[in-house]
């Protein structure tokens, strides 16, 4: 009895074990994008398949719909593990993001399989916007076209450090090494200018599986690794900036009246116990005096952590505010030149005013100009008045009250913002703020807008001011500015 008690013993511990050295894995997010019936489907299907990531409920379930609903001939079509909606198995195409989780021995990964349509560009943003990596899809018997360029300058724009040019379908063109080298040629030539940092050109068919998982024999010329080694291996340690340390609160936690501190998630940069803090707007500064978690106090922090920071002086500080090391301060400004990417349905209305949500910070803001609209699909700039569904333009924002950010090549989660529909709130657009601007371009209507509250005339007694600064800053908080005179 106490042999079989000590094998259970040693069997959870075993479990345990492998659980805590998952959990020390770290997390790859990568996106596919490409033409449709490019293959994406299929390949992120023949990874799960391949490095044996389906359950045996569903290899049974893929082999039934492969011969009910595939598009595959004899083969199992893999692209149906991933077309989940009723929609895209009916119409053999992906029109929403999918996303799926997997692991290997190596690292955790998080797949996002975008639509190839022109119409869902809005759905790849959403898709990308959080990804380490891109893989873009061509069809070698095709090249590289219009949505290949489209999709490559797209992942520029999030600012994807590493993309791989997969070209699928290698085995309808015999695995000639000319027909890739040509189009590893004229892709490279087209992302040149984008500035991408890291591109890797894989041969390989999804369907069969070749270069997917393991090398393929029938690509002796090729030399580099399979995708599924490079996914394991690719470097994503500097994809983060812990230079520059941003902290938005996201709310002041006081359980009692011992304990004050400020929740949030760290943006950027490393945080110690015992650093210097300023405040901004306040720009009041403490030193930390703890890092908490719910498992304890540390030492230090660094994004993506999300913590409690308490501070050895009781200054005020509240939700949208930030707290930065004094000599690493973000930008000032409440006008700023962005790249924007529309996403309603209804074309952009220059006239109207919008939420601006960055970080945990919330205002007013209007679009003053539009300096052009990029055509995704060969880089080229126009004027036009307003921007369409999808359509992506470089603007000049302005806000009500002043935002702390980065350019968003330095800092991602504090030069990225979505604006914000205040009738209907949905997201109308999302942006990517390129460089700040002269706060004297505003005009004086704007300076206009704000309400300005004279409390002696109002009637409000002294004592009372306390409470209405509460109010104020909380209506502040929600996007409308306003000036207290005492």
């Amino acid at each position: 009895m106490s042999i079989d008690n000590q094998s259970v013993a040693d069997s959870k511990l075993s479990i345990k074990e492998f659980l805590d050295k998952d959990e020390q894995k770290d997390l790859l997010r990568f996106l596919t994008a490409g033409s449709v019936d490019d293959g994406k489907s299929t390949l992120i299907g023949r990874l799960l398949f391949d490095s044996k990531k389906l359950y045996e409920d569903q290899l049974v379930a893929l082999e039934r719909d492969s011969k009910r609903i595939g598009n595959a001939g004899e083969h199992i079509d893999y692209a149906l593990l991933l077309d989940g909606l009723k929609a895209e198995r009916e119409q053999g195409i992906t029109i929403d993001v999918a996303y799926r989780y997997f692991s290997t021995n190596n690292r955790k990964f998080i797949i996002a399989d975008t639509p190839g349509h022109e119409q869902y560009t809005r759905n790849m943003i959403t898709g990308g916007s959080t990804a380490n990596l891109a893989i873009i899809l061509v069809d070698a018997r095709t090249g590289v076209i219009t949505q290949t360029r489209r999709h490559t300058y797209l992942v520029s724009l999030l600012g994807i450090r590493h993309v791989v040019l997969a070209v699928n379908k290698m085995d309808l063109v015999d695995f000639d090494k000319a027909v890739f080298d040509k189009i590893v040629s004229e892709y490279m030539a087209f992302v040149q200018p984008l500035s991408i940092e890291d591109i890797t050109c894989i041969p390989l068919s999804a369907l069969d599986g070749d270069n997917v998982v393991t090398k393929s024999d029938r690509t002796p010329w090729y030399e580099g690794q399979s995708l599924l080694d490079f996914l394991e291996t690719v470097p994503i340690d500097r994809d983060r900036n812990y230079v520059d340390f941003r902290y938005p609160v996201q709310y002041v936690l006081r359980p009692n009246l011992n304990f004050r501190g400020f929740c949030g998630k760290v943006a950027s940069g490393v945080i110690r116990k015992g650093d210097e803090v300023m405040a901004l707007p306040s720009r009041k500064r403490s030193k930390v005096k703890s890092i908490v978690t719910y498992e304890g106090e540390l030492e230090e922090a660094f994004p993506p952590m999300c913590v409690t920071l308490t501070l050895e002086d009781e200054i005020d500080v509240s939700r949208g505010e930030m707290l930065v090391h004094p000599d690493n301060l973000p930008f000032e400004k409440r006008c700023f030149e962005s790249m924007l990417v529309w996403m309603d349905e209804e074309p952009m209305d220059r006239d109207k005013q919008f939420y601006l949500k960055q970080t945990t910070n919330t205002t007013r803001a209007r679009i003053d100009a539009i300096r052009y609209k990029v055509n995704v699909n060969t880089l080229e700039h126009s004027n036009v008045e307003a921007l369409q569904l999808n359509e992506i333009g470089k603007v000049v924002i302005s806000t009500n009250k002043e935002l702390f950010f980065d350019p968003y090549k330095e800092n991602k989660q504090t030069g990225a913002f979505i604006l914000i529909d205040p009738i209907t709130n949905n997201t109308s657009a999302v942006g990517m703020i390129l460089n700040p601007l002269d706060d004297k371009l505003f005009n004086a209507e704007e300076e206009e807008s704000v309400i300005t509250l004279n409390l002696p005339e109002l009637g409000i007694a002294p004592e009372q001011y306390e409470a209405v600064e509460k109010v104020c800053k909380e209506i502040e908080r929600r996007g409308i500015e306003l000036r207290i005179i005492k």
